[in-house]
Formats: C-alpha cells, structure tokens, sequence
C-alpha cells in the first residue's frame, strides 16, 4: 500500500510540473491536412489584444504601432491542444489547424513570413495572440504551422521573421535559392477544389503539398504546389512519379 501511495504521489507530481510548465500535446495525425498560407489583407488594428504596454508574469511589454520594417531571427516554438477552442488575444478562437501565430510586440492582426533557418521551408501567418512569454523565444506559431515548417517533433527551430504588407503583394511565399524548386500541378479558382486535390496528393504521396493563394489579372486562384526540392534530379524524379500516374505536366517554378 505504501508503494501504491508512492506511485501516486509520483504520478501527481508529474502532472503537475508539466501543467506548470505549460506541457501541450499535439493533435492527432496533422499531417493529413495540407498547409495553406494565410492570406495578408488590409485589415484595421483593433484595440482588442493591443493593449500598450502591458504586462504578463511581472514583465512589461509595449506593442509595435507598425509592422513595417519588422525583421527578427531567433527561437519559434508551437501551441496545440491545450490552448484548441480558447480565445485569442483578440477574441478568436485558437485553432491547432490554423495559419496563426502569438507574438509579443507586432499590432494584432499582423502578417508574417516564417522561415525555418534549418531547411529553409517557409510559411505564411496572421498574428492574432500575444505571446511567448519564454524570453529566449520570438514566436509562437500553430501546430500545423510547425509541421509544415518541419519542427512539429522537436519543439522548437531558429527561424527568421518578417512582416509582410497586408496588401499589394502578388505572391507572399518566400522565392526559393537556386537549389530549391516547386512544382505546382494546377491553380482553381475554387480553394475547396485546391484543397481536395492537394489532400489527394498528399495522401498519395506524403508529401509537403501546399495551397497558395495568388491574384492573376485580378482573379484570384489557388495553386497546388510541392516543394522546395532540395536539387534539380529530386524535382525532375518527383516530375516524373506525376506524369506516370496521368497527371497534366507539372510547371517548374523558380
């Protein structure tokens, strides 16, 4: 009975340090949705979760009155299902899914690109809560956000930051060095058909399959794009693995 107790006791303590510690769990199997980029648009900044300075834990922040010029590399982290259905800092609701992010000083809403400095993958965000509050990192992104940059399993990754205007820009992914290369395999004017057709593939192939929104002669479509390749014989392997199954030739992007 006493090693019962024990055990118990063990087992309490535990929990009780990680809920301390701000332990989170992922949602189950993020992989099967493909990742789509948020989408900057001009939008008005509220003062909901604008709030200047304040504070959190006895620290004392101040938010950015622009974004503009914004540029920062050091450590992103993830949220999951502890914080899934809570609000946000400025009153949505947190989705594990989503193409969000919490960071300390940028006005809510703002739009950021996010690069993971490991393997160069990028991804698109909309600033839309306040944190991390752990002083040695700079952002904290959704989970499926992680996954997409790559650094889901290890917690954390050292990325770079950059805030992008909310209007006026055609495409907002990262153009990619001269070893990196995309292949899309269609662009709809229908987002719900652009997903059904990257879950295919992804399903298929496992691969990072991504939807990004572009405007052409002021209509917007949805690509379906695979990539970056790390070298030209991987795209053209891949390339080839498409045209094989009947898929329409793929274009190379830049």
């Amino acid at each position: 009975m006493g090693l019962l107790l024990a055990l118990f006791a063990l087992i309490a303590s535990t929990v009780q340090e990680a809920t301390a510690a701000g332990a989170d769990y992922p949602p189950s199997a993020p992989a099967s949705i493909p990742w789509v980029d948020a989408v900057p648009r001009a939008e008005p900044i509220l003062r909901y979760g604008n709030k200047s300075p304040y504070e959190v834990h006895g620290a004392r922040y101040t938010v950015l009155g622009t974004n503009e010029g914004y540029r920062e590399e050091g450590l992103a982290s993830w949220y999951g299902m502890k914080f899934q259905g809570r609000s946000t800092s400025n009153g949505e609701i947190y989705d594990v899914y989503g193409a969000t992010a919490a960071h300390r000083s940028l006005p809510i809403p703002s739009y950021v690109r996010v690069k993971n400095l490991k393997n160069q993958r990028t991804v698109v965000l909309r600033v839309n809560d306040r944190g991390p509050f752990a002083p040695d990192r700079i952002i904290d992104v959704s989970y499926q956000a992680a996954v997409a940059l790559g650094f889901s399993e290890q917690g954390t990754a050292k990325v770079q930051i950059e805030a992008l205007p909310q209007e006026g820009i055609e495409d907002r992914r990262d153009q990619p060095s001269a070893v990196h290369r995309y292949l899309q395999i269609g662009a709809f004017s229908s987002w719900q058909s652009a997903l059904d057709l990257a879950r295919t593939l992804q399903r298929q192939w496992g691969q990072n399959w991504y939807v990004s929104p572009v405007d052409v002669d002021g209509k917007r479509l949805h690509r379906v794009r695979l990539g970056p390749f790390e070298g030209q014989s991987a795209l053209e392997w891949m390339r080839g693995q498409l045209l094989d199954q009947g898929f329409p030739e793929p274009l190379r992007l830049p």
